[in-house]
């Protein structure tokens, strides 16, 4: 269960998605990574063979095969940017972390995201499951730490508030964008495979980024959410016009346990549709207070809410979002969220 921020009860999302999933985890232990190095001919050369320890973790859930699937090679070092590459396209997950030693005392470990395309600033899900995966090995206890990333140096908590770990992340820059010119909207909507109508009056269609930038699209109903087939040849398209390329459509639900359900599109670099994406909740808090709505949520200068995202693709997940606000403006956002292993394996580069 996730713990207490700040004296606050938050949502145990677990239990909602474990009541419709049944539990599914188990424990996993296990000892850092494996160092063995041969030496292999090729041709009369011979080539330095290293072996890095590889986990594959579901972010977001504390049920195996559900919530979002990261990569994560905890001892990363000696690793060239095209080997990260092959090994993130060999995982084939929407992202996958790559931790490396500190080189100077102003922050504690290194973290680079490489999508199976591409290397990208940030990363919700892979960060906790970075993080989660050193509290495992032994390489990081409770506390607060600094990633290096290639969004900046960023604050994340390892937190124990029961028998497993929590990762509180702190994303990067507020950013928030002014609404997109009304011909973009339209190519979007019908890229979506919806109309101009089914966008939510008081929600403008939008880019915001806590490091990574996601347009932001509210939408009426859950069934429509759920529902979903986008062209995604046409949502890359629209990506290179604007400059940003993934696409969050989500639902507000005041009242209900659980305030954002949310699907997210990425084809641009890869990813047909992300399980639950902390790059794209956390700039959806910035965005509803930067838009101001929905004030009366906020409390002692923080907006903070529940999200429940993978529900189309039977990969729930959730997470809590917290927003720090001041005179009225975003400053600061976290997410909060579990993780469980899935599998470790062993890769000879």
């Amino acid at each position: 269960m996730l713990g207490l921020v700040g004296g606050k009860d938050i949502y145990e999302l677990t239990g909602i998605v474990q009541q419709r999933l049944g539990k599914n985890q188990g424990a996993f232990m296990t000892a850092g990574a494996s160092y063995g190095i041969r030496r292999k001919r090729k041709g009369k050369k011979a080539v330095c063979m290293k072996k890095y320890q590889v986990y594959q973790v579901d972010a977001f859930t504390r049920c195996k095969f559900h919530g979002n699937p990261a990569g994560v090679v905890p001892h990363a070092d000696g690793l060239s940017a095209e080997q990260m590459q092959q090994i993130a396209r060999e995982l084939n997950n929407s992202e996958t972390a790559f931790l490396f030693s500190a080189a100077s005392s102003d922050y504690d470990v290194e973290v680079r995201f490489f999508t199976p395309l591409t290397e990208v600033p940030l990363c919700g899900h892979a960060t906790i499951a970075a993080h989660y995966v050193r509290a495992l090995i032994g390489d990081a206890a409770e506390g607060k730490y600094i990633q290096k990333t290639k969004a900046g140096l960023l604050p994340v908590e390892i937190l124990r508030p029961d028998h497993d770990y929590v990762i509180r992340m702190t994303q990067g820059q507020p950013e928030v964008q002014a609404p997109l010119a009304a011909a973009v909207v339209r190519k979007i909507a019908a890229a979506l495979g919806i109309q101009g109508d089914d966008i939510r009056r008081d929600c403008p269609v939008a880019i915001a980024s806590a490091g990574h930038s996601k347009v932001m699209i509210g939408i009426q109903s859950n069934r429509q959410l759920h529902a979903l087939q986008p062209d995604l040849t046409a949502l890359a398209a629209i990506s290179g016009e604007i400059g940003c390329n993934g696409y969050y459509v989500f639902t507000l639900n005041p009242g209900d346990a659980v305030f954002v359900h949310g699907r997210m599109f990425a084809p641009a670099i890869g990813i047909a549709e992300d399980p639950v994406t902390g790059n794209a909740n956390g700039p959806l808090g910035l965005y509803l207070v930067h838009y101001r709505i929905c004030p009366e949520m906020e409390h002692d200068q923080q907006l903070i809410f529940s999200v429940l995202q993978g529900e189309a693709m039977h990969r729930d997940g959730g997470m809590q979002v917290i927003v720090d606000i001041v005179q009225n403006k975003p400053v600061l956002v976290r997410i909060i969220g579990e993780a469980v292993v899935a599998f470790s394996t062993e890769v000879e580069i």
